[in-house]
């Protein structure tokens, strides 16, 4: 299994104000879904940030989110462990297969696969969070 892209979550209850502060450090919206953003490097687009107002389909905002080339293959890893699956396996309007898992540390870890009729992965990665969907998008 390969990563993509490691992106970190983070809770903002204004998003515009929170686009016009990173802006002013050379970070461009790459993506916005409403409770969602992410915005990222115009000359490295996978330096990225994911800001979220909450999660719209799970019942905690995550801290990360890890994208894979093969979400079934990290799920079936994670669960062969015994680790905490905070929310199980599922496919998102927006494009992308996703589970939420406790890391040993208590951090909340959403990984994610963009589903192949949204296109291949590319400079304008979207997250849940993610040309792609959140982390993320």
């Amino acid at each position: 299994m390969r990563v993509r892209r490691v992106v970190p979550d983070i809770q903002s209850d204004d998003l515009e104000e929170t686009r016009t502060f990173y802006g002013l450090l050379g970070l461009e919206e790459v993506m916005n879904l409403g409770w969602v953003m992410t915005l990222a490097s115009p000359s490295n687009p996978t330096a990225q940030l994911i800001f979220m107002t909450h999660d719209k389909t799970a019942p905690v905002t995550p801290d990360m989110s890890i994208e894979v080339d093969d979400v079934d293959a990290a799920y079936a890893a994670v669960l062969a462990t015994g680790a905490q699956i905070v929310r199980t396996l599922q496919d998102e309007e927006w494009g992308v297969r996703r589970f939420f898992v406790k890391d040993p540390n208590g951090r909340v870890v959403n990984v994610l696969g963009h589903q192949a009729s949204h296109g291949d992965t590319g400079a304008d990665t979207r997250t849940g969070g993610d040309s792609r969907t959140p982390a993320d998008d």
